[in-house]
């Protein structure tokens, strides 16, 4: 897909109704908020086409409708992670501090 809104993309999961008729499609998108949404909008504006792409190639009786969500399960995985750095750091600096 060339599209100038679409950054740096990355799948990070599928899901797809019993029947197959609809499909949720999470992304994580580099870059900041803005550029993100932009580029979840635009996957979403071309849903058509990856719907007859999907369509063609699977051969199934109904083609699915497709949507895209920005997956931020990565940004919250990053934000506990750094909490627990944090953590951390000011158990080792107190441990340091009583050994004093």
């Amino acid at each position: 897909m060339r599209d100038p809104r679409v950054g740096f993309v990355t799948i990070t999961g599928v899901a797809v109704s019993p029947d197959l008729r609809s499909v949720r499609v999470f992304v994580s998108v580099l870059g900041a908020p803005e550029a993100r949404r932009a580029s979840v909008d635009a996957l979403n504006s071309a849903a058509g086409f990856f719907r007859r792409s999907v369509f063609k190639v699977l051969r199934l009786r109904h083609a699915p409708s497709i949507a895209f969500e920005l997956d931020e399960s990565l940004d919250r995985g990053e934000r506990i992670e750094e909490t627990l750095r944090k953590i951390h750091q000011d158990e080792a600096a107190r441990a340091g501090d009583e050994e004093e």
